[in-house]
């Protein structure tokens, strides 16, 4: 099978790679699939946890949850959007642990979005994905 998608991290841009993840994802044409953002709650209905740590792994695991439903793999997903309420540095590297292992070595493109507020009054992040649904 042809690789159809392509990473790219120029070095006229700031080292993406490094932090896991990559300035540029070029797909070759394909079937396309648009993951709802994934929040931290529970297929049995249980109230998302208080720490932002453990929403990001819940998150996560939500988020392979609907690319193992999909058929696809971290490696498929062209670019990842996380939404998370009182963005901060300190919040940012909190979270990202679990997002890179969440990658797998995947290096998607990544955007991080500070927003006021998310669907329920306990969320504090939202994952949404872009996925190639492999061959």
């Amino acid at each position: 099978m042809a690789q159809t998608l392509h990473r790219l991290n120029p070095p006229t841009l700031p080292d993406a790679g490094a932090l896991g993840y990559s300035q540029i994802s070029v797909m070759e044409p394909g079937r396309l699939s648009f993951v709802s953002g994934q929040v931290a709650w529970r297929a049995g209905g249980e109230p998302a946890p208080d720490s932002l740590g453990e929403q990001a792994r819940l998150v996560c695991a939500n988020a392979k949850a609907a690319l193992d439903a999909i058929g696809a793999a971290p490696q498929d997903i062209v670019i990842v959007r996380v939404y998370m309420t009182d963005l901060t540095p300190e919040r940012i590297g909190e979270v990202m642990p679990h997002i890179t292992a969440f990658f797998d070595g995947a290096k998607p493109s990544l955007t991080g979005v500070g927003v006021a507020a998310l669907a329920g009054p306990d969320l504090q992040m939202e994952m949404e994905m872009t996925v190639r649904l492999p061959d």
